[in-house]
């Protein structure tokens, strides 16, 4: 069996020592596990036939976990602008979705993972909400096969809102939908399948108890990871409690919603009570620094949630939100929001993002025993990235050149389950040139069937209302 030897770099392990070492070594086989992590010679020593990889001056990381984006916004990339979430999604990302095909999802998709491959993301979970028609959900988990991403396609549904602004061609009979979701848990689901399907109802103001009720029992019958929007924004709150008499995240809990096996994206608008529910729940949590804030939401409490022991993963967010899919950036964020709204500089640290975005997040989908650190026994899901533009350089410390010095384009290998999917910063795996033109005519089609291609052609404004 062929053995590939990453060796001579600076090696981020995120194991339970976080150990780094400065110059180390990472061996793993063509069947896509980690055999060793350690020093070059004894690494070397133990596959002398191995294919090396000189990777000096360096820095070597598990692969990245983006827990919370939507592929299909890719699309829709700068048409959200200035807009709070509700008026966001009811007057441009509702309309647009209600115009989706299967080749829009697929293209999209496409991309989208493209784009997080080229940027150190090996898995990320898709929230696909959105299924005006049929097919939609079998062309984005096709795309992440095709592409080579590890991907979760979470089959999302809205059941309710019409009346707070959801189209109501999105809107589906929970029996449909849950059906449609055990189709794809029957292709995809399978024992060692790096593309997997969960369950995704969409937010509290876009369904009803027995949706949440529902979900549950399907989770529990199928062991699928379940993902929900949860106190993304104040609206969320209000809606919930107008509709249901209690906020977001205890009407989940009394539908036996919470539990170990839900990742709660956003929790923005949470307060002490929801926080203890989560904790007491187990719930995971996904923060989406750089969506919250494009959005005007506000800011998720994550050190509070980390002091109770929550869990939390890092996302991008769909890019309608956030403008595009790196990971790196989202750790930036995470780094500096939190230093900033506390006025305290100790509370964020960049170690703690790297954590966030590796192996906190690995946890997040429940996949830590596979992915989320370099360890032997674990899936191959490693990025090597250059570290010697004028950027980052000189470095003193990886991880915070990593975190806070980088520009985005570092990113010089990935492999996922040991197979190479990015060399020299380019995609192997599909033509870049040809994803992007792809998506540019699926979405410059979508917004104008939808009408949201006016949003392009805005005026210019130095200040809101100028």
């Amino acid at each position: 069996m062929t053995v590939t030897v990453l060796t001579g770099a600076t090696v981020v392990t995120m194991d339970a020592g976080r150990r780094v070492l400065t110059d180390g070594a990472v061996a793993f086989t063509e069947a896509g596990v980690i055999t060793a992590v350690g020093d070059p010679a004894s690494v070397l020593a133990a596959s002398p036939t191995a294919t090396v990889v000189d990777c000096s001056g360096q820095v070597v990381v598990p692969g990245f976990v983006n827990t919370h984006t939507h592929l299909f916004q890719t699309l829709l990339k700068g048409l959200g602008d200035d807009r709070v979430l509700s008026d966001w999604f009811t007057s441009m990302t509702g309309p647009s979705a209600v115009q989706l095909t299967a080749e829009d999802s697929y293209a999209a998709a496409l991309h989208g993972c493209a784009e997080a491959l080229t940027t150190g993301t090996t898995t990320l979970l898709d929230f696909m909400y959105v299924h005006p028609r049929p097919g939609l959900g079998d062309a984005v988990a096709q795309a992440m096969s095709d592409v080579g991403i590890r991907g979760v396609m979470a089959r999302g549904y809205m059941t309710a809102g019409t009346d707070v602004g959801v189209p109501p061609e999105l809107v589906q009979p929970l029996d449909a939908a849950l059906s449609d979701a055990e189709r794809l848990m029957g292709i995809w689901n399978r024992p060692d399948s790096r593309v997997t399907v969960g369950l995704a109802p969409c937010m509290s103001w876009s369904v009803d108890e027995a949706t949440l009720v529902e979900t549950r029992a399907l989770a529990d019958a199928t062991g699928a990871l379940v993902t929900m929007h949860l106190s993304e924004s104040p609206f969320d709150v209000q809606e919930s409690v107008r509709r249901f008499g209690v906020r977001d995240v205890p009407f989940a809990a009394g539908t036996g919603l919470l539990g170990p096996d839900l990742l709660a994206a956003h929790c923005v608008q949470v307060d002490a009570a929801d926080l203890d529910l989560l904790a007491a729940t187990d719930t995971k949590v996904s923060h989406n620094p750089c969506s919250n804030l494009y959005l005007g939401s506000g800011f998720a409490p994550v050190p509070a949630m980390q002091r109770r022991g929550i869990t939390v993963g890092l996302a991008s967010d769909g890019p309608a939100s956030s403008s595009n899919h790196s990971m790196l950036q989202a750790m930036k964020f995470a780094a500096l929001l939190h230093k900033g709204v506390h006025r305290d500089p100790e509370i964020m640290t960049a170690e703690k993002a790297l954590e966030m975005a590796t192996i906190d997040g690995a946890r997040a989908l429940g996949m830590a025993d596979r992915i989320g650190s370099l360890e032997p026994g674990k899936r191959a899901d490693v990025v090597v990235l250059d570290m010697g533009n004028l950027c980052v350089t000189p470095v003193h410390a990886a991880v915070s050149a990593l975190v806070y010095s980088q520009r985005g384009d570092e990113v010089s290998r990935v492999y996922v389950d040991g197979r190479l999917v990015v060399a020299d910063g380019v995609l192997v795996t599909a033509s870049e040139a040809a994803i992007a033109e792809r998506s540019a005519a699926a979405a410059a089609g979508l917004a104008a069937r939808a009408g949201t291609d006016r949003f392009a052609q805005r005026p210019w404004r130095s200040m809101v209302g100028a």
